[in-house]
């Protein structure tokens, strides 16, 4: 049987990274990584399997599809700085919605899956957690580009595309310009930083390991359609500063609860969304880690890189 050919945008990032060594775990897929740089970030990611793509570039990416010819497209190229989104609205929308129109598009002319990476902030967070058919309201241009892209992604053709919305991603990857939430709480505690946490901001974060195996299950049973892939548990943000804290045995005392609306932030966040994942878990079998088990898993990860031992992983 011939192994499916999948094409990964935006490989170097924190999804990404987690979505390259699952798939070249498997030998039945072929796998191609792109990303903006001329090599990976990670030795994961072997150079013949790697090439430099600009997802805003529409050439690039039919030049893409013409050598590979994917049947697959995951699509994890987007930028997610909020504020960055709000500020520079020009190249958030390039990146965002234009890009995956260029996908949608490649993907339309041969018949390739595209699946399209989505956020819960495509919600106005007024009765979260989301279901996959509730109704979406963005706050923030963020959301309103997602969304976009979203759509977008829907013109790829009838039971060619799925979206695939999640939220507050964190993981274990290397060379990323900025951190996750979990390393960036790592990060200031360890340097006995004082740092401030939501307390009216509730999500339901989301680990890499279990979004990447729900993504290769939407492969496997050939899904369509809005999936969310997300954690089960709801919580506000400065509670889970808290339980990272405790999983990674800092001090949480320099953690401090704050209210969104006490920073001066260029772009509104939505107060409650996070997801509701039951429909993955009836179509798709899906499973994800407890936040605990998730943040064991993870440091163990973590301490395995920094020791060159790979870990025993009991939850695979």
């Amino acid at each position: 049987m011939a192994n499916e050919r999948i094409l990964i945008t935006g490989a170097d990032g924190l999804l990404g990274q987690e979505l390259v060594q699952k798939l070249g775990e498997r030998d039945s897929y072929k796998l191609l990584a792109t990303g903006r740089e001329a090599a990976p970030r990670t030795e994961d990611t072997p150079q013949d399997d790697y090439e430099k793509l600009d997802v805003c570039q529409a050439d690039e990416i039919q030049r893409i599809f013409a050598d590979f010819s994917p049947e697959y497209v995951i699509n994890c190229a987007a930028m997610t700085a909020v504020d960055a989104c709000e500020n520079n609205r020009d190249e958030c929308w390039r990146v965002n919605a234009q890009a995956v129109e260029h996908l949608a598009k490649a993907c339309h002319s041969r018949g390739t899956h595209l699946i399209q990476l989505s956020t819960d902030f495509v919600f106005n967070g007024k009765n979260g957690p989301y279901r996959e058919n509730d109704r979406p309201e963005p706050l923030n241009f963020y959301g309103k580009t997602k969304l976009a892209g979203e759509n977008a992604a829907r013109t790829a053709g009838v039971g060619k595309w799925t979206i695939v919305r999640t939220n507050v991603i964190y993981g274990a990857a290397t060379g990323l310009p900025r951190m996750d939430f979990v390393e960036w709480v790592c990060d200031n505690l360890q340097n006995n930083k004082i740092i401030g946490a939501y307390t009216d901001q509730w999500r339901t974060p989301s680990y890499t390991h279990d979004l990447a195996l729900g993504i290769l299950r939407i492969i496997h049973f050939q899904k369509t359609g809005v999936y969310n892939l997300s954690g089960r548990e709801l919580m506000n943000m400065y509670d889970f500063a808290l339980t990272i804290a405790q999983a990674f045995d800092l001090d949480s005392k320099f953690i401090k609860p704050v209210l969104q609306n006490s920073d001066n932030q260029p772009a509104r966040r939505p107060k409650h969304t996070g997801l509701i994942t039951l429909k993955a878990e009836t179509e798709l079998d899906y499973r994800p880690l407890s936040i605990k088990a998730a943040l064991a898993h993870l440091r163990l990860r973590k301490k395995s890189a920094r020791t060159g031992h790979p870990p025993v992983d009991a939850w695979c």
